[in-house]
């Protein structure tokens, strides 16, 4: 299972946590997580491929989340954080894991914000309606219909 599925896990992880060590930390913790909880994989609710996606999506963000993580960036030394911050983020922004970036492309650019925001920096729908400033009915409608047209435009990949 690792073998077969470990690069497009370690993707979705790195594209949210943009470090290659956490990335590593959070991946062994996805693997896990999709060991303890196999029994509750349900075949007529989805494919096995998205329930281990958003193990592995979830994860990331709880790890974003956690005070650990968050006092560990508040504890970096002011100049070693910005000097080598480059250096601490291995995301290559050229590099696509999955391919899922061209797919994003066709839809128009307030939708990609809003997915970006939800599924990749793990923002709630009211976090969303407050940062962008817009009702949170309107996070929710938008959010659908993106959601809905990537559905019609991803049925290509399977």
């Amino acid at each position: 299972m690792y073998d077969h599925y470990s690069g497009a896990l370690y993707g979705i992880v790195l594209r949210i946590v943009q470090s290659k060590e956490y990335a590593e930390e959070v991946i062994q913790d996805v693997f896990v997580k999709i060991w303890n909880s196999i029994h509750q994989y349900d075949a007529s609710k989805g494919r096995f491929y998205t329930w281990i996606i958003n193990i592995a999506r979830n994860t990331a963000i709880d790890y974003l989340k956690s005070k650990g993580f968050q006092n560990e960036l508040k504890n970096q030394p002011l100049p070693d954080f910005v000097y080598n911050s480059t250096e601490l983020s291995t995301v290559n922004n050229s590099v696509d894991y999955i391919g899922f970036d061209n797919v994003l492309e066709n839809l128009e650019v307030d939708k990609q914000e809003l997915i970006n925001l939800s599924y990749y920096q793990g923002y709630t729908q009211h976090e969303i309606s407050e940062k962008l400033k817009i009702p949170l009915g309107t996070v929710k409608t938008k959010m659908r219909n993106a959601l809905m047209k990537l559905k019609d435009l991803l049925k290509d990949y399977q």
